[in-house]
């Protein structure tokens, strides 16, 4: 039988990055957390915590926080219905990519949050990522790219994000004079969103009919900035549609490779468990992302 208040301790390390961090959370002292992490350690016989800065959990670590937290949000269910009164807000991890955050997610979970029933905590990273965090037990649910659901967990289409590439009138006239061809993309800068967005070589791919070399890129994790670099005339980029729409006349923007774009199909995966809670979140989410996004 496993202890958990050892498992809400080593729980508390991951999640806020550090034994110091965590013992201020469970009003214990550092030695005390990273004793019952030591205990937890040698009653399942295997090492659950690499001592790195911030530590980090192993693979097995990682099965045992999986199950905490699915244990636990099944208990804060329990707990709301049998004590009511006693009822306090709780949190959901959430694994959303930045677009999908920025455009429409908020507006679509605004009735969940206004019940005070829940709150959010929100895991950003790229579309093709957040599939990561639900497999690692890190997050109840995420929005992905992957359409079939993992073992223990369901999905449910949310609709599609499309992309295209853009730049400023003046940029295209800087740089791509002829056209988006092979010369020019080699000299003309870029913007990515991070090391793991793919989207923009993809598109190149499909203009090309080949993979491209490697292009000089600013790389800004940051919605807004991101788009910045483009309306300013910085890079040119990949655009999400309806953020292309909804710019403001003063900084139009035209598309580089007409005819050619990237269309994101995006899931929402979550739990298979009964769980009130993450039902009514599911629910309003994804018809929330269904109201915004171009289904095809």
């Amino acid at each position: 039988m496993l202890d958990y208040k050892l498992l809400e301790a080593l729980a508390m390390v991951v999640q806020e990055g550090g034994f110091d961090r965590a013992s201020k959370v469970l009003f214990l002292t550092q030695s005390a957390v990273s004793q019952r992490v030591r205990h937890l350690e040698e009653r399942v016989g295997q090492v659950l915590l690499s001592r790195t800065s911030p530590p980090l959990p192993t693979s097995a670590g990682l099965r045992l926080l999986k199950h905490y937290r699915q244990v636990k949000l099944l208990e804060e269910d329990l707990d709301g219905v049998l004590q009511p009164e006693n009822d306090l807000p709780v949190t959901l991890c959430l694994g959303v990519n930045a677009d999908s955050l920025e455009a429409w997610l908020l507006e679509a979970v605004r009735p969940f949050l206004e019940q005070g029933t829940g709150l959010i905590d929100l895991r950003v990273d790229d579309q093709e990522q957040t599939h990561r965090l639900l497999r690692d037990g890190e997050v109840v649910g995420c929005i992905s790219t992957t359409e079939k659901p993992m073992q223990g967990c369901r999905s449910e289409y949310l609709g599609c994000m499309r992309y295209r590439l853009m730049a400023t009138e003046d940029f295209a006239r800087q740089w791509f004079p002829q056209g988006v061809n092979r010369e020019t993309i080699c000299r003309a800068p870029a913007v990515i969103y991070n090391r793991k967005d793919n989207l923009h070589y993809r598109l190149l791919t499909q203009v090309f009919g080949a993979p491209c070399e490697q292009i000089p890129a600013h790389f800004v994790p940051s919605s807004t900035k991101f788009l910045e670099f483009i309306t300013t005339g910085l890079a040119y980029g990949m655009v999400e549609e309806h953020e292309g729409r909804n710019l403001p006349p003063s900084s139009p923007l035209v598309e580089l490779a007409p005819g050619h774009q990237i269309s994101e199909r995006l899931y929402w995966h979550r739990w298979n468990l009964d769980s009130p809670l993450l039902d009514d979140l599911s629910n309003h989410l994804v018809r929330g992302a269904k109201l915004f996004l171009a289904l095809i």
